[in-house]
């Protein structure tokens, strides 16, 4: 009983890091990579649709994205999605093929995404909180349902808070390697 709640404690937890860690990979760090582009759409007959799902993203050296629609009549819908993303990209189109090159980050825009990681962190800890509360409820109502004695309670209540705890460690890890990266120039 405790052992299967455990585990799904562990599991959502995890899930919480793994929503952090997608988050982060699009925080742009200087050098091109295809993620960067990854939360943009684009209107695609009508529908918004992805952009990796309209074209092909790739690397053309390390500060220019080269961004090809599968379609001809798609180029100035990329060109406009990618312009007018919070991104601060200015794609240029040579027929066919959008590139996007990425400036260099300047110190402000690093402070910028510095507080931007800090917020997506402390969302991902007030998320595994969440988990641990809905957990420690679930004990308490196990005692209080006369299923369990109260040193069972705060056993396994003690265990909770062990996981969570293992869980932010790792978050604070995970944000301070991605914030020595922005920094660094």
């Amino acid at each position: 009983m405790f052992e299967e709640l455990k585990k799904d404690a562990q599991t959502k937890m995890q899930k919480s890091i793994d929503s952090l860690k997608h988050d982060l990979a699009k925080l742009r760090t200087g050098r091109a990579h295809p993620s960067i582009l990854d939360g943009l759409t684009v209107e695609y007959y009508g529908t918004p649709t992805p952009l990796n799902q309209v074209a092909s993203i790739t690397v053309s050296d390390s500060r220019t994205l080269t961004v090809t629609p599968f379609d001809k009549a798609m180029v100035a819908a990329v060109d406009k999605a990618i312009l007018s993303s919070e991104l601060g990209l200015n794609p240029a189109t040579a027929g066919q093929v959008i590139r996007v090159p990425l400036p260099p980050l300047t110190e402000e825009r690093r402070i910028t995404l510095v507080k931007q990681l800090k917020s997506s962190a402390e969302e991902a800890r007030v998320s595994i909180r969440n988990i641990r509360r809905d957990a420690n409820n679930h004990i308490k109502n196990l005692l209080k349902d006369k299923k369990i004695t109260e040193d069972e309670e705060r056993r396994e209540q003690d265990n909770i808070q062990k996981i969570t705890d293992k869980h932010i460690s790792e978050i604070d890890k995970i944000v301070q390697e991605k914030e020595t990266d922005l920094m660094h120039v």
